[in-house]
């Protein structure tokens, strides 16, 4: 092993310049796919206006600034280019973390790598196709018609305020959902453990719930929404560590430690 890692050594020059190269790949592949995101901008913004659109067909978003509509698709340009070049600049990572590692630290890496994209995909497909119809329609039933002594009100929600508020859902269920790949990494190397994990189930349940109300809107929807797959995803990383500490418990009877 101590040969393997020499091999990955190289003097701290080399490693300034090795960095520098995968800072601009990867600001390369993030500024290219914010082009791409940007060209397709009407389409993203169609997208996530979709569920707000099924429910109030004769709806309409508002601007009040001349610059809103274009900052705002600057902005949704911006976050789609960052989920799109996530691999570029993972791969980026990696190629550079990799050679400091030796071969079965490398292997063991490598799927929490792939794993954190798929995650944060589940959590934002959540927020969108389950979170999203759900909350837009709890928020538009306190519309009223106008009456006898009373005044109509109508959501007419701004461009900015809407996306700003969807964008942010969905970046706080794909974040959220990263919570097995922080806690089994941590377990691996070795500062926490399954059992301390399960001790603490009760403190987390109320832990989960309050994170949730914090990063959602106002409305039990979405807190419930968020804190349910949070518990979820608790007890998947009590199990995904104690995979881990067999496969070490494992490797160390091989190893005879």
């Amino acid at each position: 092993m101590t040969e393997e890692l020499d091999q990955g050594r190289m003097p701290l020059l080399d490693h300034l310049i090795e960095l520098r190269r995968r800072l601009i790949v990867s600001f390369a592949g993030l500024i290219v796919a914010w082009g791409i995101c940007y060209y397709f901008g009407d389409a993203l913004l169609n997208f996530l206006i979709q569920p707000l659109a099924a429910l109030r067909p004769d709806a309409h978003l508002q601007i009040t600034a001349l610059t809103e509509a274009f900052v705002t698709r600057v902005k949704v340009s911006f976050w789609a280019a960052c989920f799109v070049s996530f691999p570029v600049i993972a791969s980026q990572v990696w190629m550079f973390v990799a050679p400091g590692l030796y071969k079965n630290e490398r292997g063991a890496f490598l799927p929490y790598l792939v794993a954190t994209p798929v995650l944060f995909f589940l959590g934002g497909a959540l927020a969108y196709y389950a979170i999203f119809p759900a909350a837009w329609r709890f928020f538009l039933s306190f519309e009223q018609q106008a009456g006898t002594g009373t005044l109509a009100i109508e959501a007419v929600p701004k461009l900015s305020e809407y996306l700003s508020l969807s964008l942010t859902l969905i970046f706080a269920f794909g974040l959220a959902f990263q919570m097995p790949v922080a806690l089994t990494l941590l377990a691996r190397v070795g500062l926490i453990t399954s059992k301390f994990l399960a001790k603490q189930r009760r403190y987390a349940i109320v832990l989960n719930f309050l994170a949730a109300a914090l990063v959602t809107p106002p409305d039990a929807i979405s807190m419930t929404g968020l804190a349910l797959p949070l518990c979820g995803l608790y007890e998947i990383s009590i199990w995904s560590c104690r995979w881990v500490e067999r496969q070490k418990a494992k490797r160390d009877r091989t190893l005879g430690v």
